[in-house]
Order: C-alpha cells, then sequence, then structure tokens
C-alpha cells in the first residue's frame, strides 16, 4: 500500500477552499479559525513548555487573509493567558471580509494583555524589547506573487536580541513563493522561520529552492478540506511494495534484462555502480557492456553481474539486436570521444527503454539535434550543471524569474525533450512529456544530506534501468528509484559512500513491506 503526498500551488488551495465554502458546509470564517487553531496547536504541540504557562507573543499581522489568521492566533494565546501584541501591516479597514471580522474580534477583547500597533521598525523593538518568547509571522501567505522589500529590519531585530525568541510562520516565511519556493525582493525571507505551519497539503514551494531552508520545520495541520479535495498536478508517491516484489512463480528472464555501458579500464567503477544498482532493485539480469582493456577489470570485482565485450560498433549493433536486453544505462563515466557520440546515437535509435546520465548528458548536449533521437522511454538524469547545458533557455529562465521554478524547469526540458527527465537536488523533480509531475523531497525530516557524495548518482541511474528492465514505466520508475535511493541513504546515515547504497535496498525494501501490511 503506498501513501501519496500531494504538492499543492496556490492557485489549487484558493480553488480547493472555494469548493468548500461553496458546498456550504464551511465558511471561509471557519476555515480562518480552524487554520489559527491549527498554528498554535503545532507550535505546542512542538514546544511543550509553550503551553504549559502563559508567556509573551508578537503576532506580525499582514494586509490579507494571511494577516486574519494571526488574529485569531492572537486571539487564542490572548484566551490561553499570554500576553499579545498585535502588530499590523496596512489599514485593518481594507482587509479581505474574514480577515476583517476576525481582526475586529481581536479588537473587542478587554487590552489588558493585548494590544494593538502599526508594525514599524519603532514598534516591533519596543514589542521585542518587553520580553518575547514566541512571534508569529502573518504577513504574507501563500498568495504571494511580488517583490516585497522594506520588511529586513523584522529579521534584523528578532536576530539582534539575546535570546532569539521562536519564529513560527503561517503557511509560508513572509516572502517566500509558495509556487516556487524563492524569495521575492530581499535576498533572504523576511523572518527566518523555526516551524511553518501550512494546511492540508503543503505547497510545492515548501521544498523547493529556499523553502527549507526558510521554513525551518513543516507542519501540515488539517482544517477539515480532504472531502473536497480534487486532483492536482504534483505529487509524491511511496513506492507501492506489492509492485517491487516478485511474483512467486517468476524467474530470472521475467524480470528483464539491463545493460550498463562502461568506460575504458581505469573508468569503470561508475558503471559497476549502476549496475549493482540495478542487480539489486531487482533486474532478472544485468550485464556490463565493457570494452576488452576492461573486462580483466570488471571481473575482478562483479560476481552475478554478467560481462560482455564491447570492441566497436558491430559488437554493439549485434548486442542490441538481442531483444531480451530490454533497459540499458548510458553515461556513468563512459567518455566523451566522437565515436562515443556516435554509439549514443546508434543507442536511442535501437528505440529502447534508457537511462542517459553523466557523460552521455554532456555528448546529447553537444550533438547538432540533442533532442532529435530522443523517445518516450528515454529517462534524462542531469544535476542543474548538466541542465544547465542540455537546456540553456530553460535554465536562463529558471535563474532569471523568481516565479519560474524548478518544477516548471523540468516540465519544460520534458516537453522540449519528449521523454522524462529527473532533475537532481534535496528535491528531485521529476517530469514527463506529457505533463505528468513528481517531487521527491528530501527535506526537513527526510533530509539525506549523505547522498552528496561521489557515484551517488551512478546508483541512481542504474536503479532506475533496473525498474525499465521490470517494466517500470519511465516516471514510475524515475520516482520509485528516487525515493529508494534516498531512504538508503537515510538508513545508512554518516559515513555513506555510493557502494553503501544497493547494499541498503533489501532492508529499504523489507520496511517498505512490513509497513504495508500494518497499513492494510
Amino acid at each position: 500500500m503506498s501513501r501519496t503526498t500531494i504538492y499543492m500551488t496556490a492557485a489549487e488551495m484558493r480553488a480547493l477552499e472555494i469548493r468548500a465554502m461553496e458546498s456550504g458546509a464551511v465558511t471561509g470564517a471557519d476555515l480562518m479559525e480552524r487554520a489559527g487553531r491549527g498554528v498554535v496547536d503545532a507550535t505546542f504541540a512542538r514546544w511543550p513548555a509553550l503551553a504549559k504557562t502563559p508567556h509573551c507573543a508578537v503576532v506580525l499581522c499582514g494586509p490579507g487573509n494571511n494577516g486574519g489568521d494571526g488574529y485569531v492566533i492572537a486571539r487564542l494565546l490572548h484566551q490561553a493567558g499570554w500576553g499579545v501584541r498585535a502588530l499590523v501591516l496596512g489599514d485593518t479597514e481594507s482587509l479581505p471580509p474574514d480577515a476583517k471580522l476576525n481582526a475586529q474580534r481581536w479588537s473587542a477583547l478587554d487590552q489588558g494583555a493585548a494590544a494593538t500597533a502599526p508594525l514599524n521598525a519603532e514598534t516591533l523593538a519596543e514589542a521585542l524589547g518587553e520580553g518575547c518568547d514566541l512571534v508569529v509571522d502573518a504577513l504574507f501567505g501563500s498568495g504571494l506573487n511580488r517583490a516585497v522589500s522594506g520588511l529586513a529590519y523584522i529579521e534584523r531585530s528578532i536576530s539582534a536580541l539575546e535570546a532569539r525568541p521562536i519564529v513560527v510562520a503561517v503557511d509560508v516565511p513572509s516572502g517566500l513563493s509558495s509556487d516556487t519556493g524563492t524569495c521575492l525582493g530581499e535576498p533572504v525571507a523576511p523572518l527566518r522561520a523555526d516551524l511553518t505551519v501550512t494546511f492540508h497539503s503543503p505547497f510545492v514551494g515548501h521544498v523547493l529552492a529556499d523553502g527549507p531552508e526558510a521554513c525551518g520545520a513543516l507542519d501540515v495541520a488539517n482544517i477539515g478540506l480532504a472531502r473536497f479535495a480534487e486532483p492536482v498536478a504534483v505529487r509524491a508517491q511511496t513506492p507501492d511494495p506489492s509492485g517491487l516484489a516478485k511474483h512467486p512463480n517468476a524467474h530470472k528472464f521475467t524480470h528483464g534484462h539491463a545493460l550498463v555501458f562502461s568506460g575504458g579500464a581505469g573508468k569503470t567503477g561508475a558503471a559497476r555502480l549502476a549496475a549493482r544498482g540495478a542487480l539489486r532493485i531487482g533486474a532478472g539480469l544485468v550485464t556490463l557492456g565493457c570494452p576488452p582493456d576492461a573486462l580483466a577489470e570488471c571481473a575482478a570485482q562483479v560476481t552475478a553481474i554478467m560481462l560482455r565485450p564491447l570492441n566497436d560498433a558491430e559488437a554493439l549493433r549485434q548486442t542490441l539486436d538481442d531483444t531480451r536486453i530490454n533497459a540499458l544505462c548510458l553515461g556513468p563515466n563512459f567518455g566523451l570521444s566522437p565515436d562515443r557520440a556516435d554509439w549514443l546515437m546508434d543507442v536511442l535509435a535501437a528505440k529502447r527503454a534508457a537511462v542517459l546520465d553523466a557523460d552521455a548528458l554532456t555528448l546529447l548536449a553537444h550533438h547538432e539535434k540533442p533532442f532529435s533521437k530522443l523517445h518516450e522511454q528515454i529517462v534524462l538524469t542531469p544535476h542543474m550543471g548538466e541542465f544547465k547545458r542540455l537546456f540553456p533557455d530553460i535554465s536562463a529562465e529558471l535563474t532569471e524569474n523568481k516565479l519560474y521554478s524548478k518544477l516548471d524547469a523540468a516540465r519544460d526540458a520534458a516537453k522540449t525533450a519528449g521523454c522524462t527527465v529527473l532533475l537532481k537536488g534535496a528535491a528531485t523533480v521529476i517530469a514527463n512529456a506529457q505533463g505528468d509531475c513528481r517531487i521527491v523531497a528530501s527535506c526537513y525530516e527526510n533530509a539525506a544530506p549523505w547522498l552528496a557524495t561521489a557515484g551517488a548518482g551512478d546508483v541512481l541511474a542504474g536503479m532506475i534501468t533496473g525498474l525499465l528492465a521490470r517494466g517500470f514505466a519511465p516516471i514510475e520508475a524515475a520516482e520509485t528509484a528516487a525515493h529508494l535511493h534516498a531512504e538508503c541513504a537515510r538508513r545508512f546515515g554518516p559515513g555513506l559512500i555510493a557502494e553503501d547504497l544497493p547494499e541498503q535496498l533489501p532492508a529499504v525494501l523489507t520496511a517498505l513491506e512490513s509497513a504495508s501490511k500494518r497499513s492494510s
């Protein structure tokens, strides 16, 4: 049984809220109240000491519905006995109706421990100087699509305190785009959050670009929108163990035959890592195609992986004529000579499922018509440097346009190339030519920083190839392999080297199966 996480855009979330309100089952004020309660509950759950005795809070309320959530939070904290200062950006008379209602509810409170003032450098310094345990950032939420400037003093004021208060952001830290994860306007978000609380599901921007660093930790509060949800464009799906298991009556020939192309003598390590990944993930057979001078080197290192000498175009043709070989991996330390470029074109002409990685991507980028022979069974696996060489115009747009995301870039690249593109990173983004998109996010509690090691990408390429050999669709193979690859790194932890990754797969797959049985 797999578990699906959806990643929403601001427009999709707004459409979901409208459907819920138009159903008559909930009002905008109800949703705002639930959101405010969700932030308070998540804050107290993460820092239980805050729930035990009253403290002091500064709530920064913006000019939109995010500010309305802030007024709810301020009221709930006040009712819990806290001293609360609400600092307001903009005119409360201009607030949207639900936010205005909650601003009025806040103003109607007995002002003893509750106070309101316009937000500026002086009022913030005064409020922080009176002692502050918690700052709530409810200035600009998920709908922000313009540059924010003039608020850098907020972060400076908080950071200057001898003891920095806890900062909790509502939806997203102010200044962060919920659609792209980039900071709009100033180089950094006005506030660096310790916790960001969002509602119903994460936004795309929570896991892309600056999102994880700006958000701190991420909690998703349930505000009762699930029954109104409709399919969205982007998701991440935990692999289904039933799809990875081998049938009791299966044999090696029913699980495909993967061929991994190797470099010459002294340059076989990357291909051997890929071949090991393909074998561990369940390909029935795996062969290393080696130049003759590399056969002895490979033979000394592998056992279950077969070897095939490939020394010229005729040997390559005969190998590709073997229809039992149904998935190819080309690129890890393959070489960049002209004959290697010719081999790449011959491999593409075979119309076989294939992963192009590393040197194959560089060869492709140097080709006069790089995408002319690509097809839907191809998976490209670039890191950002390779992506820039392959898709310079798309890469330039990603650099220059803060409202254009890594997800947009991968989607446009896949459409341009006519195949599946896996764009690597802490959040790996995968898209195919039909516009289907996936995100495998290794951030927050799922961070896997140990993958920053030589050869890790070669193992990933091999794992994708092994799943292609088993019959997975390209985007499913790429997403499943990316998820398992990161999980292998998390399971091993510090000290990881690339050789460790395939050896973690049995335990990772077993854990997935056990978790599936418990939840079924």
